[in-house]
């Protein structure tokens, strides 16, 4: 694609979302899941609501990067549709044009500072030290069932391949019920 037609691909009629698109509202779907609030679960807080994009988004890119090429493309892609989605949500919260950019930058230190932590907890695949952490950076009891449900969507993600990632809803097999 030459110069001009990046430059002016804002004029391209869209036919609809992006696969990325897709998968990113699927994640912030998933991330909304009643199973993973209430009683052993996130609270249903800002900070509640971010540690679990944060993660369903990290057990995600994680598959990503454990996936041959394009699937980094669609890695980076997918990081750039959460901050995009970050920044129309602190819009949405009355945070003026003048102190986005601050936010952001503190949003992203947050996300990266989660990625960096929470990514050896999943790596072990064991709910107590990730609820563990979780709990510290909420200041609640350890969410068990919550980090369950998110080692659980770790679990079935391994098994999918580029193509099932974006064709098909990365899911939170935990129930409702199944939090006590």
């Amino acid at each position: 694609m030459g110069w001009l037609a990046r430059m002016f691909g804002f004029l391209k009629r869209r036919t609809g979302p992006s696969a990325v698109e897709i998968l990113h509202a699927r994640i912030v779907e998933a991330s909304r899941a009643p199973a993973l609030y209430g009683p052993g679960g996130f609270p249903d807080t800002v900070e509640g609501r971010f540690e679990a994009l944060t993660l369903v988004a990290l057990v995600t890119l994680r598959r990503l990067r454990g996936l041959p090429p394009p699937a980094d493309d669609v890695a980076q892609d997918l990081v750039d549709a959460v901050f995009a989605h970050l920044e129309i949500a602190l819009r949405e919260l009355g945070v003026g044009d003048m102190g986005i950019p601050k936010r952001m930058k503190k949003l992203g230190r947050a996300f990266y500072d989660r990625a960096g932590g929470y990514d050896p907890l999943l790596a072990a695949g064991e709910p107590g030290p990730l609820a563990a952490a979780l709990a510290g950076r909420l200041s609640i009891e350890p969410p068990l069932a919550a980090a369950r449900a998110v080692l659980d969507m770790e679990a079935a993600l391994a098994r999918a391949d580029l193509a099932r990632i974006l064709a098909a809803e990365p899911q939170i097999p935990a129930a409702p019920e199944a939090m006590s």
